[in-house]
């Protein structure tokens, strides 16, 4: 019916305002599924978690919007705020284009990190969020996640770690490929506490992310047919001089051949989560 609905618009689109008026309604109210290509009604997508209805393609969810779905109301206290990059090369136009998507996201940077309790368990947390110049890890996002980390282990709680990202920010240079070995200097020291690192991989996680801590959990987890990788397929194939197998980058591929744990539904993230926290909880009189 929505695409009967949709035919009968554009055969009335006879002059250059008709058209403006389609489109506009289109953009406003619609998204087109790019997996199945159904036409979705956005706020039914939005009802169901962004999923597709159709398909089960998992759409990409902003920071703010998985701490609410995963968090319990009321409980999230976000941390280090007000961390900010120095803009290690001066490159050309960063800051204006960092200040920009600030305005436009209203977050500060890439990744959102806090507290909050899962089903009544505490935990640390940290989103990335790919709507800030595509979850790209600079000098404050790989600060901002070595500071969560270090927090897990001063206070001695688990850490989730929700990661999003096209890789290294080319902005920062060497300083953002440094950050690989910060945060994951920081996931050695909360190893050796014995305390729990939760990893969950979505569409897409590449480059340095995946080389560093997404890479790093004690639980990796993934949401289904999200792409995950380092390099992208082109430069795998080129180096290998090989061809590569379909699908091998995505998250089925990935649990088949060891190197995720288990692939779960959106829906099911949060229970899932909460089995997993309630399972490796400590005890209080725990000395280990």
């Amino acid at each position: 019916m929505v695409i009967d609905k949709i035919k009968k618009v554009t055969k009335q689109e006879n002059s250059s305002e008709k058209n403006v008026k389609a489109s506009d309604m289109l953009i406003g109210k619609w998204v087109k599924c790019d997996n199945c290509k159904e036409i979705i009604y956005k706020e039914d997508l939005h009802k169901n978690l962004s999923v597709c209805p159709n398909c089960g393609k998992h759409f990409r969810l902003s920071a703010r919007r998985r701490i609410s779905e995963i968090i319990d109301e009321g409980t999230f206290v976000e941390t280090n705020i007000g961390i900010r990059d120095n803009d290690p090369l001066n490159f050309e136009g960063y800051h204006k284009k960092l200040e920009q998507l600030r305005e436009k996201t209203k977050i500060e940077e890439a990744v959102k990190t806090g507290i909050g309790k899962i089903n009544g368990m505490d935990t640390v947390i940290a989103v990335m969020d790919g709507n800030f110049m595509m979850g790209s890890m600079g000098s404050v996002v790989g600060e901002k996640i070595t500071r969560s980390i270090e927090l897990a282990v001063e206070k001695e709680l688990p850490i989730i770690i929700f990661c999003v990202s096209g890789g290294a920010r080319m902005q920062e240079g060497i300083v953002s490929l440094m950050q690989m070995a910060k945060t994951s200097s920081a996931l050695n020291k909360l190893n050796e506490k014995g305390l729990l690192y939760i990893s969950v991989l979505t569409d897409p996680t590449t480059g340095g992310v995946t080389a560093s801590f997404a890479s790093l959990g004690d639980i990796i987890l993934a949401e289904p047919n999200a792409l995950i990788g380092f390099a992208g397929p082109r430069v795998i194939e080129q180096t290998m001089n090989q061809k590569l197998p379909a699908g091998f980058q995505r998250s089925e591929f990935l649990l088949e051949h060891g190197f995720i744990d288990k692939i779960v539904e959106r829906k099911d993230m949060k229970e899932t989560l909460y089995k997993i926290l309630k399972m490796h909880q400590r005890s209080e009189n725990s000395n280990e």
